[in-house]
């Protein structure tokens, strides 16, 4: 004869599980840990994230180490990082695309980040600026905007690679000032440099990690920053908004865990990441980079990722990116 389980049984089976979590917690880690990125070796996220891996390591004792996998839009590095083992011993460092974009582009992937994965902590926003080749005679976003009315369709604005949030910010550009000009789309800035020292294209949407070089060499002007407030190390750009009220639009990092990782790990994780973000040599180094450090708790980064989806899904629709079935 079976016998019903008791709520008493129930009761103490779930109190041993959350005892043995929070036990692995506590000792957490005991080895490597792998964080899967989904972009090459030499990019400014990739940069970050093996400073981030550093700091961990020292703080841990066991090495963190990053993982490239390219390809797919993140895709890929996403596949990999939803499949692993949910015990902490993988992470993912996800792109803001990997949540505004990809979703709309890849309906059948099998995981969706915002949905799926567990969120552990920010990393960094990385404001993008809109900058304007020296020869086209503009200082500013409205000197930019009032040529680009006089010359409606004629000015090529070079943005990333198509459905990138570079794009996206370009495409919003257009539409916010009630202007059109041409959006052409480069995998890397020194293809789009040299097409705007060709005459080819006469400004860019990116990152300022991004076009840093150029800036500083002289081959860019910068006409605003698409950020919330005027940034610390470039206190006379002004922001977009100030131009166009609530153009706010970055690309970002952010810390997740796969599917069913356990909540005491994720915290653990998200404590140890926000010592690491709040020491200087680790704020003075990702600035450098033109990227911004916010830590914040798995819950706050959950709230944000939702506000940022709201934030880009008209831009899309009006975009018209269509899901790949």
């Amino acid at each position: 004869m079976r016998h019903p389980i008791s709520r008493r049984s129930v009761l103490a089976g779930a109190s041993a599980t959350l005892l043995a979590r929070t036990a692995h917690a506590e000792n957490y880690p005991s080895g490597p840990v792998k964080i899967i990125i989904g972009v090459g070796p030499g990019s400014s996220a990739d940069v970050i994230a093996r400073l981030i891996a550093e700091h961990l390591s020292r703080l841990w004792g066991q090495q963190a180490f990053i993982f490239n996998q390219p390809g797919g839009g993140g895709a890929i590095g996403i596949r990999a990082a939803g499949s692993a083992e949910p015990d902490g011993y993988t992470l993912y460092m996800s792109l803001a695309s990997n949540y505004v974009l990809l979703p709309e582009m890849q309906a059948t992937l099998p995981f969706n980040v915002a949905r799926d994965f567990v969120p552990i902590g920010f990393v960094g926003d990385q404001p993008l600026v809109i900058t304007a080749a020296p020869a086209l005679g503009v200082n500013t976003l409205p000197e930019f905007i009032a040529l680009a009315k006089k010359r409606p369709g004629e000015l090529n604005i070079a943005a990333g690679l198509a459905g990138s949030v570079l794009h996206l910010t370009a495409e919003w550009l257009r539409t916010a000032a009630g202007i059109d000009f041409t959006i052409l789309h480069y995998p890397a800035v020194p293809k789009a440099i040299a097409d705007l020292i060709g005459g080819r294209i006469q400004g860019t949407v990116d990152s300022i990690s991004g076009v840093a070089g150029p800036l500083r060499g002289g081959q860019l002007k910068a006409l605003a920053v698409a950020a919330q407030r005027r940034l610390p190390n470039f206190p006379d750009l002004p922001t977009a908004s100030e131009t166009l009220p609530g153009f706010v639009a970055s690309g970002w990092l952010a810390l997740v865990a796969p599917p069913k990782t356990p909540e005491p790990i994720a915290q653990k994780v998200s404590a140890d990441l926000r010592t690491v973000l709040t020491r200087p040599e680790v704020i003075e180094r990702i600035q450098e980079l033109g990227t911004y450090p916010l830590p914040m708790s798995p819950a706050e980064l959950a709230d944000f990722i939702a506000s940022q989806q709201k934030t880009w899904q008209p831009v899309i629709a009006e975009v018209g990116i269509k899901s790949r079935k």
